[in-house]
């Protein structure tokens, strides 16, 4: 068996460190892209509140506008409205 001499170790210890460093470097690497998916998943969620905003106010107006209707229908003794008279 080779003989274990403190130049070997430390040169196993020096590519051990350079290895090391790179994997730091994809760390840092892997959470930048995680941050920026973490701000596209809010963006997206954003935007799906909003829609969801714009729809419920859409869905008040047709409601509103359903009961004129109805209303005006009983006005007219109830007679439906008939596009071809």
């Amino acid at each position: 068996m080779a003989e274990v001499s403190n130049d070997l170790l430390y040169e196993v210890l020096k590519n051990i460190q350079t290895r090391l460093d790179k994997v730091e470097t994809g760390l840092g690497e892997v959470k930048s892209e995680l941050i920026s998916i973490r701000g596209h998943t809010i963006a997206v969620q954003q935007d799906m509140h909003n829609i969801y905003g714009i729809l419920s106010r859409q869905d008040d107006r047709l409601e509103r506008i359903e009961r004129r209707l109805e209303l005006r229908e009983f006005a007219e003794s109830q007679q439906p409205f008939d596009p071809k008279p």
